[in-house]
Formats: C-alpha cells, sequence, structure tokens
C-alpha cells in the first residue's frame, strides 16, 4: 500500500464519494416506474432530498405532465424544479409551515382516481417538514414533545415511533388519501436498518408500534405528556387501516454510500474496512470507541494493520439535559471524543452527509494528529468544550469544520478514521 500524501484531502474524497453515491440526479432515473399512459402523475413528498429528487424526475420525465409539491428545509436550494412546487418548511422542530406544506399533500392527493400515479419522493427529515397533528392535539403539543425526545437522546427509531403515533399524515396516513390511485415511493435511506416505514415516518407506509409504545418511550425518557396527547395514544392502536398495495423503490443507503468511500480507499491504495451502516448511542462514546479501534489497528495490527481506514455510518445521538448546551452536532462531538482518545497519528473526518451537523453551519469536521496540540496553543479546553456540547466552536477556532451546505441528500452520518 503506498502512503497517503495528502491525509485531509484523502478524507474529503471519500466523503465526497459517500454524497455522490447518493445523488438523486444520478440515482433516481433507474428506479422510475413507466411511465403513467393515462391519468394525472402527482408528487408529493418532503425530506433533505427531496427537491433534488424533485428536479431529477423532472429531467427524466420531460414529456410527462408533472403537477405537485414537495417540503424541504427552509433556505435549500430548489435549482431545476419548474413543475413541481418546493415549499420551505422547518427541521429540525416542526412549525406553522411544516403544518402547512403536510396539508397541502394531502389536498393534492384527495379526489384521484385509479388511472391516476401518485409519486412519494421521501427522505431523511420529512418527519419535521411534513407535520400534521392528529386530530385532538396541536402541534405545539408534538413539538415540545419531539424537542424534548431530541434533547434526551432518544434514538431516532423511537422518536420517529412517537411522531407516527401522533401524526394525521404519517404512518401511512397518506397513501390512504390517495386511494384509488396507484403510489409509487421512491427513498433515500437515512434510517439504521433501511426499514421503509421508518424514513420520514411512513407518509406511505405503516411502521411498526402503537399508542401505548409511543407511551412508553416517553414515559422511559421521563417526558411529562400532556392530558390530549395521552388520550389520543390510548386510542391509538397501529398503523393506518385500508392501505392500499405499497410499490417502494430505494434510491440509496448508507451502507451503498460506504461501499462507494471503500472503492475510493482502495483506488487510494488504502484498504478499508467497513464498521456498520447503524452505529447508534451516545455520539462521544462512538468517538471514544473508534479511537478504541485504532489504537488496536496500530499496536496489534487488528482487526487489520496499517494504513487503512475505519469506515462507518449510522445516527448518534447527544444527550443534553436541561442544562446550557454551545453548538455542534453529533459529528463534531464524536471528532472531539475521538480526538481525545486516539492514538498518535490518526486521522478522522466525521459529517453528516445531509452538509448540516445538528444545529451548526457544517458538515462536521476534520480530526488531525496535531488537533490537541493546537488547540492548546490558542487556550482552547477540549474536555470543557466537549462537556458543554460547544464541539463546533473548537473546530471552528482550528479552521477545521468541513462545509459544505446543503448537499441535497441524506444518507445519514459518515465517519472516517486515517491510521497511517
Amino acid at each position: 500500500m503506498r502512503p497517503v500524501n495528502n491525509e485531509a484531502a484523502f478524507l474529503r474524497s471519500l466523503f465526497d464519494a459517500a454524497v455522490a453515491a447518493a445523488d438523486p440526479a444520478l440515482t433516481l432515473e433507474r428506479h422510475l416506474p413507466e411511465k403513467p399512459r393515462s391519468g394525472r402523475c402527482v408528487v408529493v413528498g418532503g425530506g433533505k432530498a427531496s427537491a433534488r429528487m424533485a428536479a431529477a424526475l423532472e429531467r427524466c420525465w420531460p414529456d410527462v405532465r408533472i403537477e405537485g409539491a414537495v417540503a424541504v428545509p427552509a433556505g435549500q436550494d430548489r435549482a431545476g424544479c419548474n413543475r413541481i412546487t418546493v415549499l420551505d418548511a422547518s427541521h429540525p422542530k416542526p412549525d406553522e409551515r411544516s403544518e402547512q406544506a403536510g396539508r397541502r399533500m394531502l389536498e393534492l392527493v384527495r379526489g384521484l382516481e385509479p388511472d391516476d400515479l401518485v409519486l412519494a419522493l421521501v427522505s431523511g427529515g420529512g418527519s419535521a417538514l411534513l407535520a400534521v397533528p392528529a386530530p385532538g392535539i396541536t402541534l405545539e403539543q408534538k413539538s415540545a414533545l419531539t424537542s424534548a425526545l431530541l434533547r434526551s437522546g432518544a434514538a431516532i427509531g423511537e422518536i420517529n415511533l412517537v411522531r407516527r403515533q401522533l401524526s394525521a399524515i404519517k404512518n401511512g396516513a397518506l397513501a390512504v388519501a390517495a386511494a384509488p390511485a396507484r403510489v409509487v415511493t421512491l427513498l433515500i435511506s437515512d434510517i439504521p436498518g433501511d426499514n421503509p416505514a421508518d424514513i420520514a415516518s411512513g407518509p406511505t407506509l405503516p411502521g411498526r408500534g402503537n399508542g401505548a409504545d409511543a407511551l412508553r418511550v416517553l414515559h422511559h425518557y421521563r417526558i411529562a405528556v400532556p392530558e390530549a396527547v395521552r388520550a389520543l395514544l390510548d386510542r391509538m392502536t397501529g398503523a393506518a387501516t385500508d392501505l392500499p398495495d405499497s410499490d417502494i423503490r430505494m434510491l440509496a443507503t448508507p451502507f451503498a454510500s460506504l461501499e462507494a468511500a471503500a472503492s475510493r480507499a482502495r483506488a487510494g491504495g488504502i484498504t478499508p474496512i467497513v464498521l456498520g451502516d447503524a452505529l447508534e448511542g451516545e455520539s462521544r462514546e462512538l468517538g471514544r470507541l473508534l479511537a478504541g479501534i485504532a489504537r488496536s489497528v496500530r499496536e496489534h495490527g487488528a482487526p487489520l494493520p496499517a494504513p487503512c481506514v475505519l469506515l462507518s455510518g449510522g445516527e448518534t445521538t447527544v444527550s443534553i439535559g436541561d442544562g446550557p448546551a454551545g453548538r455542534g452536532g453529533r459529528n463534531t462531538e464524536a471528532a472531539l471524543a475521538f480526538a481525545l482518545s486516539a492514538p498518535s497519528g490518526c486521522w478522522a473526518l466525521m459529517a453528516d452527509t445531509d452538509g448540516i451537523d445538528g444545529d451548526s453551519d457544517a458538515a462536521g469536521a476534520i480530526v488531525r494528529p496535531d488537533t490537541l496540540r493546537r488547540a492548546a496553543g490558542i487556550g482552547l479546553d477540549p474536555h470543557a468544550l466537549l462537556t458543554g456540547h460547544d464541539s463546533n466552536r473548537f473546530f471552528d477556532a482550528l479552521g477545521d469544520l468541513v462545509r459544505t451546505g446543503p448537499t441535497g441528500t441524506n444518507v445519514n452520518d459518515f465517519r472516517a478514521v486515517l491510521v497511517p
């Protein structure tokens, strides 16, 4: 294996390969159904990738009369969308725009006929972007519970289970509203395990769980439940009924993106080790775990001898609690914890493939062998910043944030640890 001459550029090339593998502009066309011969073609959806999916659809079907709308995080680029309306909504905390977007989707699919085709463009982030509260509760109540779950460190599957039960558009309800039209769901997965019903909480697909399961999640994280929400969950017995047959097509997954990064690593002369696409848990604990694996590589040549690059994906959590918190996200927090525990000489890049890590303006960060030395030189206390969930400030001061802007896709976290 030949040595890497520019480690930061090498790691960035792996991240870019992972993002490119999930680009709807490159993946959507081969998954499209047959063009509709008659009837209407109505597009609905939401998520961080839905505008780019919509633009790709318009390019692939210039001769099809398409109508409809998709919802994206406010301010995201919608270049290339001319026939499909792109609606601004809020993420990760839904607001009135999210509710308006969800109600618009339901309006678009009502009253369709059997010859009509509904294309649902769904990707990560859609849970917050399409937020129609179930009858009897308010958006404020639903949003407050979501925020509390996010702060508690709940896993994304647990959060989405609760969201499904509190929604009038998730858990297959959008597909029920579209009946008897044919519904084809095009998905980009950001969920560990790639369960289609968990992506954006399944607007066209039923998911696991019921009201009792949602209450157990809320009680487990000691979250106060308003009486109206409790009454609703007591009545919920499961997924939407009378669901039509599902036609599900997966455009991109976290594992496929890791495979693309692995191929790029091999082309660069470095052996990749794919640790998995579904790593979860506390971000800082995962950072320490990856540092431990890197140490094993350096000291024992296991699971493979150096040089090698450890690749992983998934979605970790940051448990903030009730105290004050700085600025950052899952990936910069994991990167800072890694920096504090890593063996000498190691590099790492940890970033969110959607281009936005938590509440920051960056996708993630790069860790260099001299990260801690440079931090000490400008008076940064990495332990205090990690404790205060202020990892963005740490890497910003060092000039080591990875800034891409919104990428137009989302296959969750990407982590690469280079052991030279």
